[in-house]
């Protein structure tokens, strides 16, 4: 396999089978009767902006919305809260997609940092405005585990894309 130093590994297209199961697991696990609390992190989000950057003709605003839906009926929170929120991520997702894919995996956790910040925030202020309570300031340490979280995402989701070592010579890709 030709690979210059410092230059990523080609991947194989994705399959759009796993790509929506993830999100579907996502939006599983999610759902699990575990008590959400507020510090937990939300795998569906996760999920969501990391196929908005590395599938943004795929995974876009629309399915964002949907799984926003379906997070709301689910949680039986005030309908729009989870979409809005979603939403969101997903256009901002798409809209940075070029840039942050040129840096180090590391350094993409702390640019989705303020992506994850201002879901959380739209959902807490939508929230309150709906005449909920204020979740706390444990609120805050969410955005931060799922900013920890991306490069385990990163390297479990593009698992299935990775090209094996090809042992033929002749033919370098």
């Amino acid at each position: 396999m030709i690979k210059r130093p410092g230059q990523q590994q080609l991947l194989l297209p994705v399959s759009p089978l796993f790509m929506w199961a993830s999100l579907v697991v996502a939006l599983l696990i999610n759902m699990i009767p575990i008590g959400r609390a507020a510090w937990m992190p939300d795998l569906l989000a996760l999920a969501i902006v990391f196929w908005g950057v590395h599938q943004p003709m795929r995974v876009g605003i629309g399915a964002a919305f949907v799984f926003g839906l379906c997070m709301d009926v689910h949680q039986a929170s005030m309908l729009g809260q989870h979409a809005l929120s979603y939403t969101t991520l997903g256009f901002f997702a798409i809209t940075i997609h070029r840039r942050l894919l040129w840096y180090p995996v590391a350094s993409q956790a702390l640019q989705v940092l303020p992506l994850f910040a201002l879901s959380q925030l739209i959902e807490v202020i939508t929230r309150m405005v709906g005449g909920g309570v204020f979740p706390g300031w444990s609120v805050l340490i969410s955005p931060a585990v799922e900013a920890a979280l991306w490069p385990l995402a990163t390297a479990l989701l593009l698992a299935p894309q990775l090209r094996t070592p090809d042992p033929d010579e002749n033919r370098p890709l």
